[in-house]
């Protein structure tokens, strides 16, 4: 048998493929019929509609549970993550005060940031809400009425707004005093500080670097956030909620030098020393102003 599959032709070979492929006489197409090929495709018809059909209805079964206005589980919030803008990869804010393409990316990325928070903006869409306490609003059994925002206004940001003389509107970049917003992730239905103020503070991560890092402005004075910006009820209700923002401005900072900062929430009841979790409560980024 050995040697009649060596002495076999390549005709005799193709032949051999052309019948199984297609064979006339059976007419079976790669050794099946047309209805047994049927059969198979009905079966994986079936089986894979049954797949599709028993996931869509499990979806459809699990979203049912799912609230569209609020989280289900909200159990790991208990402090709010905070982070800054510029966003900077691998939150290292570095330029070159000399070269303007270093940091003309940055001033960009404020401007885009910002752009909501212009006054005129924040007086056509939000509220003047009271100072000093909560903006709760509740359902009054109508649920997810939707809430009112109140005014965050760019201005209150001072030089850091990007507003006014050449050299503030690049937020300092350009004169080698830049300026890094604060920003506290959004929480629904998060009251911070027990009605107390609350507020932002910054400094360097290393005592000993804080003399070349120099004194720091916050802007609202002191870093505060009034409490009428509290709770925050979500997108879906709170269309044009708008955040508030701390503006840090490294007016001293010494060039050529790494510094290391961090800013910590500060308000009454909440932790931002929780080592497993080091964006809890606080950020820590880096910057470093070169010049030539």
């Amino acid at each position: 048998m050995a040697r009649d599959k060596e002495k076999r032709s390549c005709g005799q070979i193709w032949a051999e493929w052309k019948a199984f492929v297609w064979d006339p006489r059976t007419r079976q197409f790669l050794g099946r019929t047309g209805s047994s090929w049927g059969l198979i495709l009905l079966f994986y018809l079936v089986f894979y509609g049954f797949l599709t059909g028993l996931f869509a209805l499990t979806m459809w079964v699990m979203l049912q549970s799912v609230d569209p206005h609020v989280p289900k589980y909200q159990d790991q919030l208990l402090t709010p993550g905070m982070m800054i803008r510029p966003c900077a990869e691998g939150l290292d804010v570095t330029f070159n005060v000399s070269h303007s393409q270093t940091w003309l990316h940055y001033v960009r990325a404020l401007h885009q940031f910002l752009e909501p928070y212009n006054d005129s903006v924040q007086a056509s869409r939000n509220a003047a809400c009271a100072p000093g306490r909560y903006n709760e609003q509740p359902d009054d059994a109508v649920p997810n009425v939707p809430k009112r925002a109140c005014r965050f206004n760019r201005s209150a940001l001072g030089p850091c707004a990007g507003l006014g003389p050449p050299h503030t509107e690049t937020y300092g970049y350009g004169s080698g005093q830049p300026c890094v917003l604060v920003k506290i992730n959004r929480v629904i239905n998060f009251f911070p500080g027990r009605n107390k103020s609350i507020n932002v503070v910054c400094a360097a991560k290393r005592e000993e670097d804080a003399a070349l890092l120099g004194p720091l402005q916050l802007f609202p004075p002191n870093g505060s956030i009034d409490l009428m910006y509290f709770p925050y009820y979500g997108k879906r209700v709170h269309v044009n909620y708008t955040q508030p923002v701390v503006a840090v401005l490294f007016a001293n900072a010494t060039a050529n030098v790494e510094h290391h900062v961090e800013c910590r929430l500060r308000a009454d009841g909440l932790r931002s020393d929780d080592e497993r979790d080091k964006f809890a409560g606080r950020v820590a980024f880096r910057l470093r102003i070169n010049r030539d």
